[in-house]
């Protein structure tokens, strides 16, 4: 996971997320039953084609979810991101419903799935795989990651003010590293270029000293090849592919070495061994998400790199990055709050990446804390932050530019943790240091979720913020998206992206509600394209003006119906909106926003009208 939070310096986490097993254990279960108000081009394997994630109906998909959770970087739960699969289920579930999430990046530990050195725990894969079940069974994508943070916690004694997750302790002690130390540091992520042993710790793992990659790696494969025999064809056809390393740094460089090269030299080495092993364990059609060098994409510490000599990655890699605001986080670099196309640019850095590489791209992390001097910046950061990865385009453009809108970005929030606030972790071992608050994590606090006095999950962060529209599936080629969520800061309601005067009526209908529009090319391809419906956002008070028809309150589901609604699939209680286009190279757009109240045919044909003209004026 990551964090980078108080003051000037924070950095970007490093190294990997380690996890393995030993065998393969037992034989897949029998197969499953098809998920709950699924239909027939529901749960079908993804694949990387032409720079996009795409389904075997050949829709472009988009995943909009979380990070299952920095709970496993913790001791409680013994490298788990859930105390039982029931936590599990329900935040699962709340996760679809609340958040509006349809993925998960599931963290995994190497330290407890290989706790000595070459034996991996089955009984510990044997909980990751239950609690991932629970994910895969609500409708929900998951994408492994073997996540690490300063290397290892083992680096750290009883004593000290900060702690990393990853490495075993057997992988420390081959090490023999200096005492801990960091200096005078204001943020954790400090310990990544300040501390001697973690420096240490993570050169000696991509030199691949005493063996530390290659007994990675075996962990890995095996890890893989449980999962791929223990969850159902159904469940695996559910699971994307594999975030390799958790926020690679070198540790440090070699005499003449630079970040470029250590990603040519060294990086991407590891990265092509791990993909062979994905092969090997039966992953073979599932994509690596590979991560460049932590600080490619600072905006602070900042490091040349982006995998800038791997060549192309085609089908088998997807180029996979975080982004967290330095300058905000810092307190002192960027005093007020975040604007309309803040970050813009900076999320344009990652399509143009990705399309560099033959590729499609998804942003793993990113997110703001929500306790300290700066978590009163959050609700613009975290707006500004979905609107670039909906939109290359700032929201006061966005009307009069949409053909630069570019894809629409795939990323997974920091985090989803319902046991914020009520962890009971020993810091480091130590009895007499029990973290209780916040994400118990060096001090951390980014869950977007935590649980009542009655266990119910309770979001923290706006739900208007959250619980967004998105393409979830677009049956053809995406050419410009945006989404007003109208999230407030406090009292006051965020608006960057009005609808124009020019459109009068279309104005009138979004009136003060929320609204998305999707404009997009069709490819011949039967299975309709889908947009998540947020809870803002009633079947029975939605309307869609589209050149497919206009429709307040979309009927049910049928196959000859162009506009209706829908549950999504895995029984949460989630819904979608159906757009049915089933012809090729037509120009299609829809509005979806829930601010007019029974809007009379008159004004839906007149908001009809103008956005055909503007459609065809502006991406015609």
């Amino acid at each position: 996971m990551r964090n980078i939070r108080a003051r000037l310096l924070a950095v970007l986490v490093v190294l990997c997320g380690l996890c393995g097993f030993l065998t393969v254990a037992g034989s897949p279960t029998a197969g499953a039953a098809t998920l709950p108000d699924s239909f027939p081009f529901d749960g079908t394997a993804l694949t990387v084609s032409g720079g996009r994630f795409v389904d075997a109906s050949g829709r472009e998909v988009v995943l909009r979810g979380y990070n299952v959770s920095g709970e496993t970087k913790l001791a409680e739960n013994k490298g788990l991101p859930f105390a039982s699969v029931a936590d599990a289920r329900k935040s699962a579930t709340a996760l679809r419903v609340l958040g509006g999430g349809n993925s998960v990046r599931f963290l995994l530990s190497w330290a407890y799935a290989e706790p000595v050195k070459g034996q991996v725990d089955t009984a510990y894969l044997a909980s990751v795989t239950a609690q991932m079940q629970a994910f895969l069974d609500a409708g929900i994508r998951v994408y492994p990651d073997f996540h690490q943070d300063l290397y290892s916690r083992y680096l750290f004694n009883s004593g000290s003010w900060y702690t990393g997750d990853g490495a075993p302790a057997w992988a420390v002690a081959l090490g023999g590293y200096p005492a801990e130390s960091c200096g005078i540091c204001f943020v954790w992520g400090q310990n990544i270029t300040q501390n001697g042993a973690v420096k240490a710790g993570q050169y000696d793992f991509w030199h691949n000293n005493h063996g530390l990659q290659d007994s990675f790696l075996v962990t890995a494969q095996k890890t893989m090849a449980y999962l791929k025999a223990n969850l159902t064809a159904e469940q695996f056809a559910g699971v994307l592919g594999f975030d390799p390393y958790n926020e690679p740094y070198a540790g440090s460089y070699d005499s003449g070495q630079n970040s470029r090269t250590w990603e040519r030299d060294l990086l991407w080495p590891f990265y092509v061994k791990f993909r062979a092993r994905m092969d090997a364990a039966g992953w073979t059609d599932k994509p690596a998400l590979v991560e460049p060098n932590l600080f490619w994409n600072g905006n602070v510490s900042k490091e040349e790199g982006g995998l800038l000599d791997a060549g192309t990655l085609g089908s088998r890699y997807v180029f996979n990055t975080h982004f967290y605001d330095q300058k905000a986080i810092s307190g002192i670099l960027m005093w007020g709050n975040a604007a309309d196309g803040q970050y813009v640019t900076d999320f344009g850095a990652v399509r143009d990446r990705a399309a560099a590489t033959g590729t499609t791209a998804i942003v793993s992390e990113f997110g703001h804390p929500l306790n300290g001097s700066t978590a009163g910046k959050a609700p613009t950061v975290l707006k500004a932050m979905y609107q670039a990865l909906d939109s290359r385009v700032k929201g006061a453009d966005w009307w009069t530019a949409p053909a630069s809108s570019g894809p629409v970005l795939s990323g997974s929030q920091w985090q989803w943790d319902i046991y914020n606030g009520r962890h009971h972790e020993l810091m480091n071992g130590n009895a007499d240091k029990v973290l209780t608050t916040g994400d118990a994590w060096n001090d951390e606090d980014l869950s977007a979720v935590r649980l009542d006095d009655s266990g119910a999950a309770t979001l923290r962060q706006d739900a208007r913020l959250l619980d967004r529209v998105y393409p979830s599936a677009t049956s053809g080629t995406t050419l410009a998206f945006t989404y007003e969520d109208r999230s407030r800061d406090g009292s006051t309601t965020l608006t960057w992206n009005p609808v124009p005067s020019s459109l009068p009526s279309t104005r009138q209908l979004v009136g003060s509600g929320q609204y998305a529009l999707l404009v997009w090319r069709s490819n011949g391809g039967t299975a309709p394209t889908e947009l998540h419906l947020p809870a803002s956002f009633p079947t029975a008070t939605t309307t869609v003006v589209s050149d497919l028809g206009t429709v307040y309150a979309p009927p049910a589901y049928t196959s000859a119906t162009k506009i209706a609604a829908a549950p999504e699939p895995g029984g949460t209680g989630s819904r979608r909106l159906l757009l049915a286009a089933p012809d090729t190279g037509t120009l299609h757009y829809a509005l979806v926003t829930n601010g007019a109240t029974a809007p009379s045919a008159t004004l839906l044909a007149a908001a009809r009208g103008e956005l055909s003209t503007w459609v065809t004026q502006k991406l015609g």
